[in-house]
């Protein structure tokens, strides 16, 4: 890799301009592509996502690096692969000598926020973002560290089949409360940067929980939905002894050996879910909403993208974890409807692609060289239509807990490869078949193909060598976990956001009055009237 030309002495802050467009990454978690109208849905009502998409370049084939929360989210940000970073599950954790997406846009000039969910694992709660305007939602610690030695019945996340069958209507639900606050503080920011002097661009993230189980929804999302029109899964539940081996982990780890859940409880639970995705529809639309309001639509690169699926019932099946369409694809949009005309794209992209587009964005298409490996590629030639992206390649990684051996999966033309340490692989034709019902792996009509992305699946990853590595950091972080656990004195890593009180509302006496504050609160900005007649008073 040439020399980075990051570290040289020329200055890494530039005034802004319109060749460095402001960034808003939208995340929303557990978002099912297969759940969204603009993917076909003819009943889920996203009407703020669907007009985004209407105006944007839609991913058609679009991928997480790995289909649960803080591995997928680590990957995106640093632009690696999982096991490159040691990203091995919900208690893996993120290092802080590891540049993140964040941190190339600073260096760029960017003013860099997060209001949301990220998950991040560790003491730093920040990894290149200035600010921070809400907690996480999980635990930051080494708590869910699985345990391979324990086999899929160990949980540590209390991961049950319990979310299908409470499914139903609420008042309030932990999520809501979280996601409430998400929106209320992403507009809040979006208005105080509106007001602000614009000598920055921002790259601002606002991320949802929604609609991560458990599946409750808020009554007037519930009723948007009549239950009669519910739809069944399209693949029926298969039995325990037809489904693939990590299949059959997966239906221990989420205790479907010791849960029933009827064809009703299906549907509610899915009746659930689409009013949660209403919901967080309704979040994304408020935040596009005050970002036009304020005019700062107008030099703004828009994305938005879940995390991971939700397989919502498919084969039997609930939540994520695999490497089935549902669970591993991914929704992802790009707007700015002045720089890229609306379209779809059906190349195979994935999250890694993300940070070598914003570099790409952030420096007018003449990004310096990253300091460390990126193994995404940008999405910018694909935007704009100079390349049709025939060539690319996705890979998703799984380790994390459900499973005992690590996984990966290559996504390469029509072809879906799936390798499991010591189990049997998978091989499916997407075109032919797109509900992945016909493993071809092991025919002699497709030993060429099998072998081919073999190779490229294992060309950086040794299955051996990787399963020894989780196994190592596993029991480190277990052993650490158990220390934590019986102690009073552990640090605690949840991040905690200040806020200070001293500079909202008028809180002082200062050199400026309470004229001035209210004036320069006021958007658009309108100068204070003056005096216009004489005084009467002495001079």
């Amino acid at each position: 890799m040439p020399a980075s030309n990051l570290n040289k002495s020329t200055p890494s802050i530039y005034p802004m301009n319109k060749a460095q467009p402001n960034i808003l990454l939208v995340m929303a978690d557990q978002l099912a592509v297969q759940a969204l109208p603009f993917h076909g849905h003819p009943l889920v009502k996203a009407p703020h996502l669907s007009a985004l998409a209407a105006r944007g370049v839609v991913f058609d084939s679009a991928y997480c690096n790995f289909p649960i929360c803080a591995p997928s989210r680590f990957s995106m940000l640093s632009g690696r692969l999982p096991h490159s970073i040691a990203a091995y599950d919900n208690a893996s954790e993120f290092p802080a000598a590891m540049p993140t997406m964040a941190h190339y846009l600073k260096h760029a000039g960017y003013r860099t926020i997060l209001c949301g969910k990220m998950h991040f694992i560790g003491p730093d709660q920040l990894h290149g973002f200035d600010e921070r305007l809400t907690t996480d939602i999980y635990p930051a610690d080494f708590a869910w560290t699985p345990d391979w030695l324990k086999g899929p019945a160990y949980r540590p996340t209390g991961v049950s089949m319990r979310p299908i069958l409470e499914a139903g209507p609420c008042v309030r639900s932990m999520q809501i409360d979280y996601d409430d606050e998400v929106e209320y503080k992403g507009a809040q920011c979006l208005y105080d940067l509106a007001r602000a002097p614009q000598d920055k661009p921002f790259f601002l993230t606002v991320s949802y929980t929604h609609p991560h189980p458990p599946f409750v929804a808020q009554q007037k999302h519930w009723d948007l939905y009549r239950r009669e029109d519910i739809d069944a899964p399209r693949v029926p539940p298969i039995p325990f002894e037809d489904l693939d081996e990590h299949s059959q982990w997966l239906y221990v780890a989420h205790a479907q050996d010791i849960y029933s859940v009827s064809d009703e409880q299906v549907l509610n639970a899915r009746h659930a879910y689409y009013g949660m995705v209403s919901y967080v529809d309704e979040k994304i639309g408020k935040i596009l909403e005050v970002l036009k309001e304020t005019g700062l639509d107008d030099n703004t690169v828009v994305v938005f993208c879940g995390d991971h699926g939700e397989m919502l019932g498919e084969r039997g099946m609930w939540f994520k974890q695999s490497f089935y369409e549902s669970s591993v694809r991914v929704p992802m949009i790009v707007s700015m409807p002045q720089r890229f005309a609306p379209t779809r794209v059906s190349a195979h992209v994935s999250l890694v692609d993300l940070l070598p587009t914003f570099m790409d964005l952030a420096y007018s298409n003449q990004a310096p060289e990253p300091v460390g490996p990126l193994h995404g590629k940008s999405l910018v030639p694909l935007l704009t239509g100079e390349d049709a992206g025939h060539d690319r390649c996705v890979i998703s990684e799984y380790s994390s807990e459900g499973v005992s051996a690590a996984s990966r999966m290559l996504r390469d033309g029509p072809w879906k490869y799936i390798f499991t340490h010591g189990l049997a692989p998978m091989l499916f034709n997407l075109e032919q078949d797109p509900d992945e019902l016909h493993n071809l792996a092991g025919k002699a009509e497709h030993a060429e193909i099998q072998q081919r992305l073999h190779a490229r699946l294992v060309e950086d990853w040794d299955p051996a060598t990787m399963h020894a590595r989780i196994l190592a950091s596993q029991k480190e972080r277990l052993f650490l976990a158990e220390v934590a656990s019986a102690s009073s004195k552990t640090p605690n890593w949840a991040y905690q956001p200040f806020v200070d009180e001293t500079q909202r509302f008028i809180r002082g006496s200062g050199a400026a009055g309470p004229t001035s504050v209210k004036a320069r609160a006021r958007f658009p900005y309108v100068e204070p009237v003056q005096p216009d007649k004489p005084s009467d008073k002495p001079a």
